[in-house]
């Protein structure tokens, strides 16, 4: 009995010393918290988006056209008057695509500089060749000779500079501008003006970035932002009043100058097809958050 206490005791002191010298033991340091950085959006990337709105001329002709024409051109076979109407044919709804890059110097906030190339359906200037007339004519096709503006598309290659404060970009913008369409009425005899026209564009616009997890966020891109932008079209037409202004139906062209033809009331030069447009675009950002 008196050898079963002195083991039980002898256990029991080295369990106290065993205790002791843990207690001394250096205690083993917590892990750190894990920081995770919240990424700092920035606007370098490229993007592609498309765009819809309303374009409007600048440089209308209001002044309804009045043209005598006589015999002697073929289209008539008594002095008949014809007239266009007054109207405001350049404007009408704008959409299409737009595709490009921006680099911002500092993410977050600063500097942002992009080029932008875009491709636009329009529909300008759909009763440009409507009229009435005093009599019957003899002619395939009858033309307004004052050049009022018609376009079926036009697009631009832009530049872009701006300044980011974080999601929200406010740029100015201005390049090359190009167009076509608008019929024979703007032609020299004998040909067609649905040929390439080119000019100039300048504008502005503000962006906002969304979050990556926005529903409007359908190809998984790194964002998706929206625009409102304006932007002014100058594309030349050139000034002189040399168009055509009917086919009879031997296929010849009559033009402004040919006789029998009097310009009784329009616009003795065409303007350059000035326009202005109001848009709002959406974009899918692909490349650096």
């Amino acid at each position: 009995m008196k050898s079963l206490l002195k083991s039980v005791t002898a256990l029991a002191g080295v369990a106290v010393a065993g205790s002791a010298l843990a207690a001394d033991l250096p205690r083993r340091a917590a892990p750190p918290p894990v920081f995770t950085p919240v990424p700092v959006f920035t606007w370098t990337g490229f993007y592609a988006g498309f765009n819809a709105g309303y374009g409007f001329a600048t440089e209308d002709n209001n002044r309804a056209t009045i043209v005598g024409v006589g015999p002697a051109t073929g289209l008539v076979t008594a002095p008949t008057v014809i007239a266009f109407p007054s109207q405001r044919s350049s404007d009408g709804f704008v959409g299409g695509g737009q595709i490009g890059y921006n680099y911002q110097f500092t993410p977050g906030s600063g500097i942002v500089v992009g080029l932008e190339a875009d491709a636009q359906y329009v529909d300008f200037g759909r009763d440009r060749n409507r009229f009435s007339a005093t009599g019957p004519l003899a002619a395939q096709q009858v033309f307004n000779p004052a050049g009022i503006s018609g376009l079926d598309f036009f697009g631009t290659v832009r530049g872009r500079l701006g300044y980011a404060w974080d999601r929200t970009l406010v740029y100015a913008t201005g390049g090359f501008a190009y167009g076509s369409g608008g019929g024979r009425d703007f032609g020299l005899p004998n040909t067609s003006t649905d040929d390439f026209k080119t000019g100039w564009t300048v504008g502005g616009g503000v962006e906002y970035a969304l979050p990556t997890d926005s529903f409007l966020n359908f190809f998984k891109s790194s964002a998706v932002t929206v625009k409102v932008e304006g932007l002014y079209v100058n594309l030349d037409r050139g000034n002189s009043l040399n168009g055509a202004f009917a086919v009879n139906n031997a296929g010849a062209v009559i033009n402004t100058a040919s006789p029998g033809v009097v310009v009784v009331q329009a616009a003795q030069t065409r303007r350059d097809t000035e326009f202005a447009v109001v848009r709002a675009g959406l974009n899918y950002k692909f490349g650096t958050w």
